[in-house]
């Protein structure tokens, strides 16, 4: 069996000077934003939010100047975006972009399509989404069926993309298409288009979670017609990519800190003389404490420029399940004690309703568990 070593990672001084700066900024730009909405944490999206982190160079951080980053360490990145997770700030409308998009666009597109999109991405003023689950297809990116075919004027996608966060706010989608044959291997004939949000034969259609939000959407090709040069990467090799994409998806602190605002609550809440609150709030905030340093570790092997994929994995997965006991902890530790329309009872009743997801955005359990169990020699 081969070993799993993420290895510990300490922040440099400058790291916790911009942590100091980003506190400071967030303590003014959201000091009337309520816990209602913090609660939210990363799902929350606000354009105008975004186009001031972009005025501060905080989208893109670690980029080339040339796409509008600042060229700034994978640490320091970490330092924002651990911050603003942490105060519940409403990044949703800019963070596929950010995260992984223009990576990706900057990667497999330099020349053509990196210069005309990814600098507008660093402003806070373009936002994407991913167009890869589908109908019946589940976590099983094999089984596609949406079929783009090349033709003089350009590619023509047709078919269907579903539960794809943010695709009514977003101006464009990567979408994994099949353009060729699988024949005997079942990933191969898939590539990746860029698609204008736009164009005409496109439709959008809102999924309505059982919190009563719209954030997934139903998309819809109807003979969408994408020039030829929005073919991301090699033609055959979109599978490839993806692994590459999701790696990044996996890989932030996102992962563990979706219910942190429910851990403050539960902190605040907490009566100090209380042996029972101290023991089921010290494991959680240990379980955190871990987390933290594997996610660390993480963007130090992103700084080295090393492949994040299986410990990414490892981190989401365990993350989750610490997420997903936080309901239950509140709800045994201060079920009877919170106030009806105390913050503490609608962080406890929004995050109950909203951990479920938690295992399944960014790769199913029985995903990730196969990566890991793949990489450590065991399949």
């Amino acid at each position: 069996m081969q070993a799993l070593n993420i290895a510990p990672c300490s922040l440099p001084p400058e790291c916790e000077a911009l942590r100091a700066e980003v506190r400071a900024f967030l303590a003014e730009a959201m000091a009337d934003y309520p816990g209602a909405k913090r609660v939210r944490n990363w799902t929350g999206a606000d354009p105008a939010f975004s186009r001031k982190l972009g005025e501060r160079g905080w989208i893109g951080m670690t980029w080339p100047r040339r796409y509008g980053g600042r060229e700034r360490s994978a640490l320091e990145r970490y330092v924002v975006m651990e911050e603003l997770l942490s105060a519940g700030a409403p990044v949703a409308a800019h963070w596929i972009a950010e995260r992984q998009s223009a990576l990706l666009l900057m990667r497999l597109s330099p020349e053509v399509l990196a210069p005309r999109i990814v600098p507008a991405i660093a402003r806070g003023e373009c936002f994407f989404c991913i167009g890869m689950s589908e109908p019946d297809s589940g976590s099983d990116l094999a089984s596609i069926r949406t079929r783009a075919v090349r033709t003089d004027a350009g590619w023509v996608i047709n078919g269907r993309k579903v539960w794809t966060s943010g695709a009514h706010r977003s101006h464009y989608m990567i979408c994994l298409v099949r353009t060729g044959t699988s024949g005997e291997q079942r990933h191969a004939g898939m590539s990746q288009l860029l698609v204008d949000m736009k164009t005409p034969g496109l439709t959008v259609r809102p999924i309505v979670n059982q919190l009563g939000e719209h954030d997934f959407n139903e998309v819809t090709f109807d003979d969408v017609l994408v020039p030829h040069d929005c073919l991301i990467g090699a033609e055959g090799d979109g599978w490839n990519q993806v692994g590459a994409e999701l790696a990044f998806e996996r890989s932030g602190p996102e992962r563990y800190l979706s219910s942190s605002q429910l851990l403050l609550e539960m902190l605040d809440a907490a009566d100090p003389a209380n042996p029972r609150d101290a023991v089921a709030l010290g494991r959680v905030v240990a379980s955190y404490a871990t987390l933290r340093q594997m996610s660390m570790g993480v963007s130090g092997m992103l700084a080295r420029g090393e492949n994040p994929a299986q410990a990414a994995s490892l981190v989401k997965d365990q993350g989750a399940l610490v997420e997903q006991a936080m309901p239950d902890i509140a709800h045994d530790l201060f079920g009877g004690r919170a106030a009806p329309d105390s913050p503490l009872a609608h962080a406890m009743a929004y995050t109950a309703l909203a951990v479920p997801s938690f295992s399944l955005r960014g790769g199913t359990r029985e995903i990730l568990r196969g990566i890991i169990a793949k990489g450590l020699g065991l399949r």
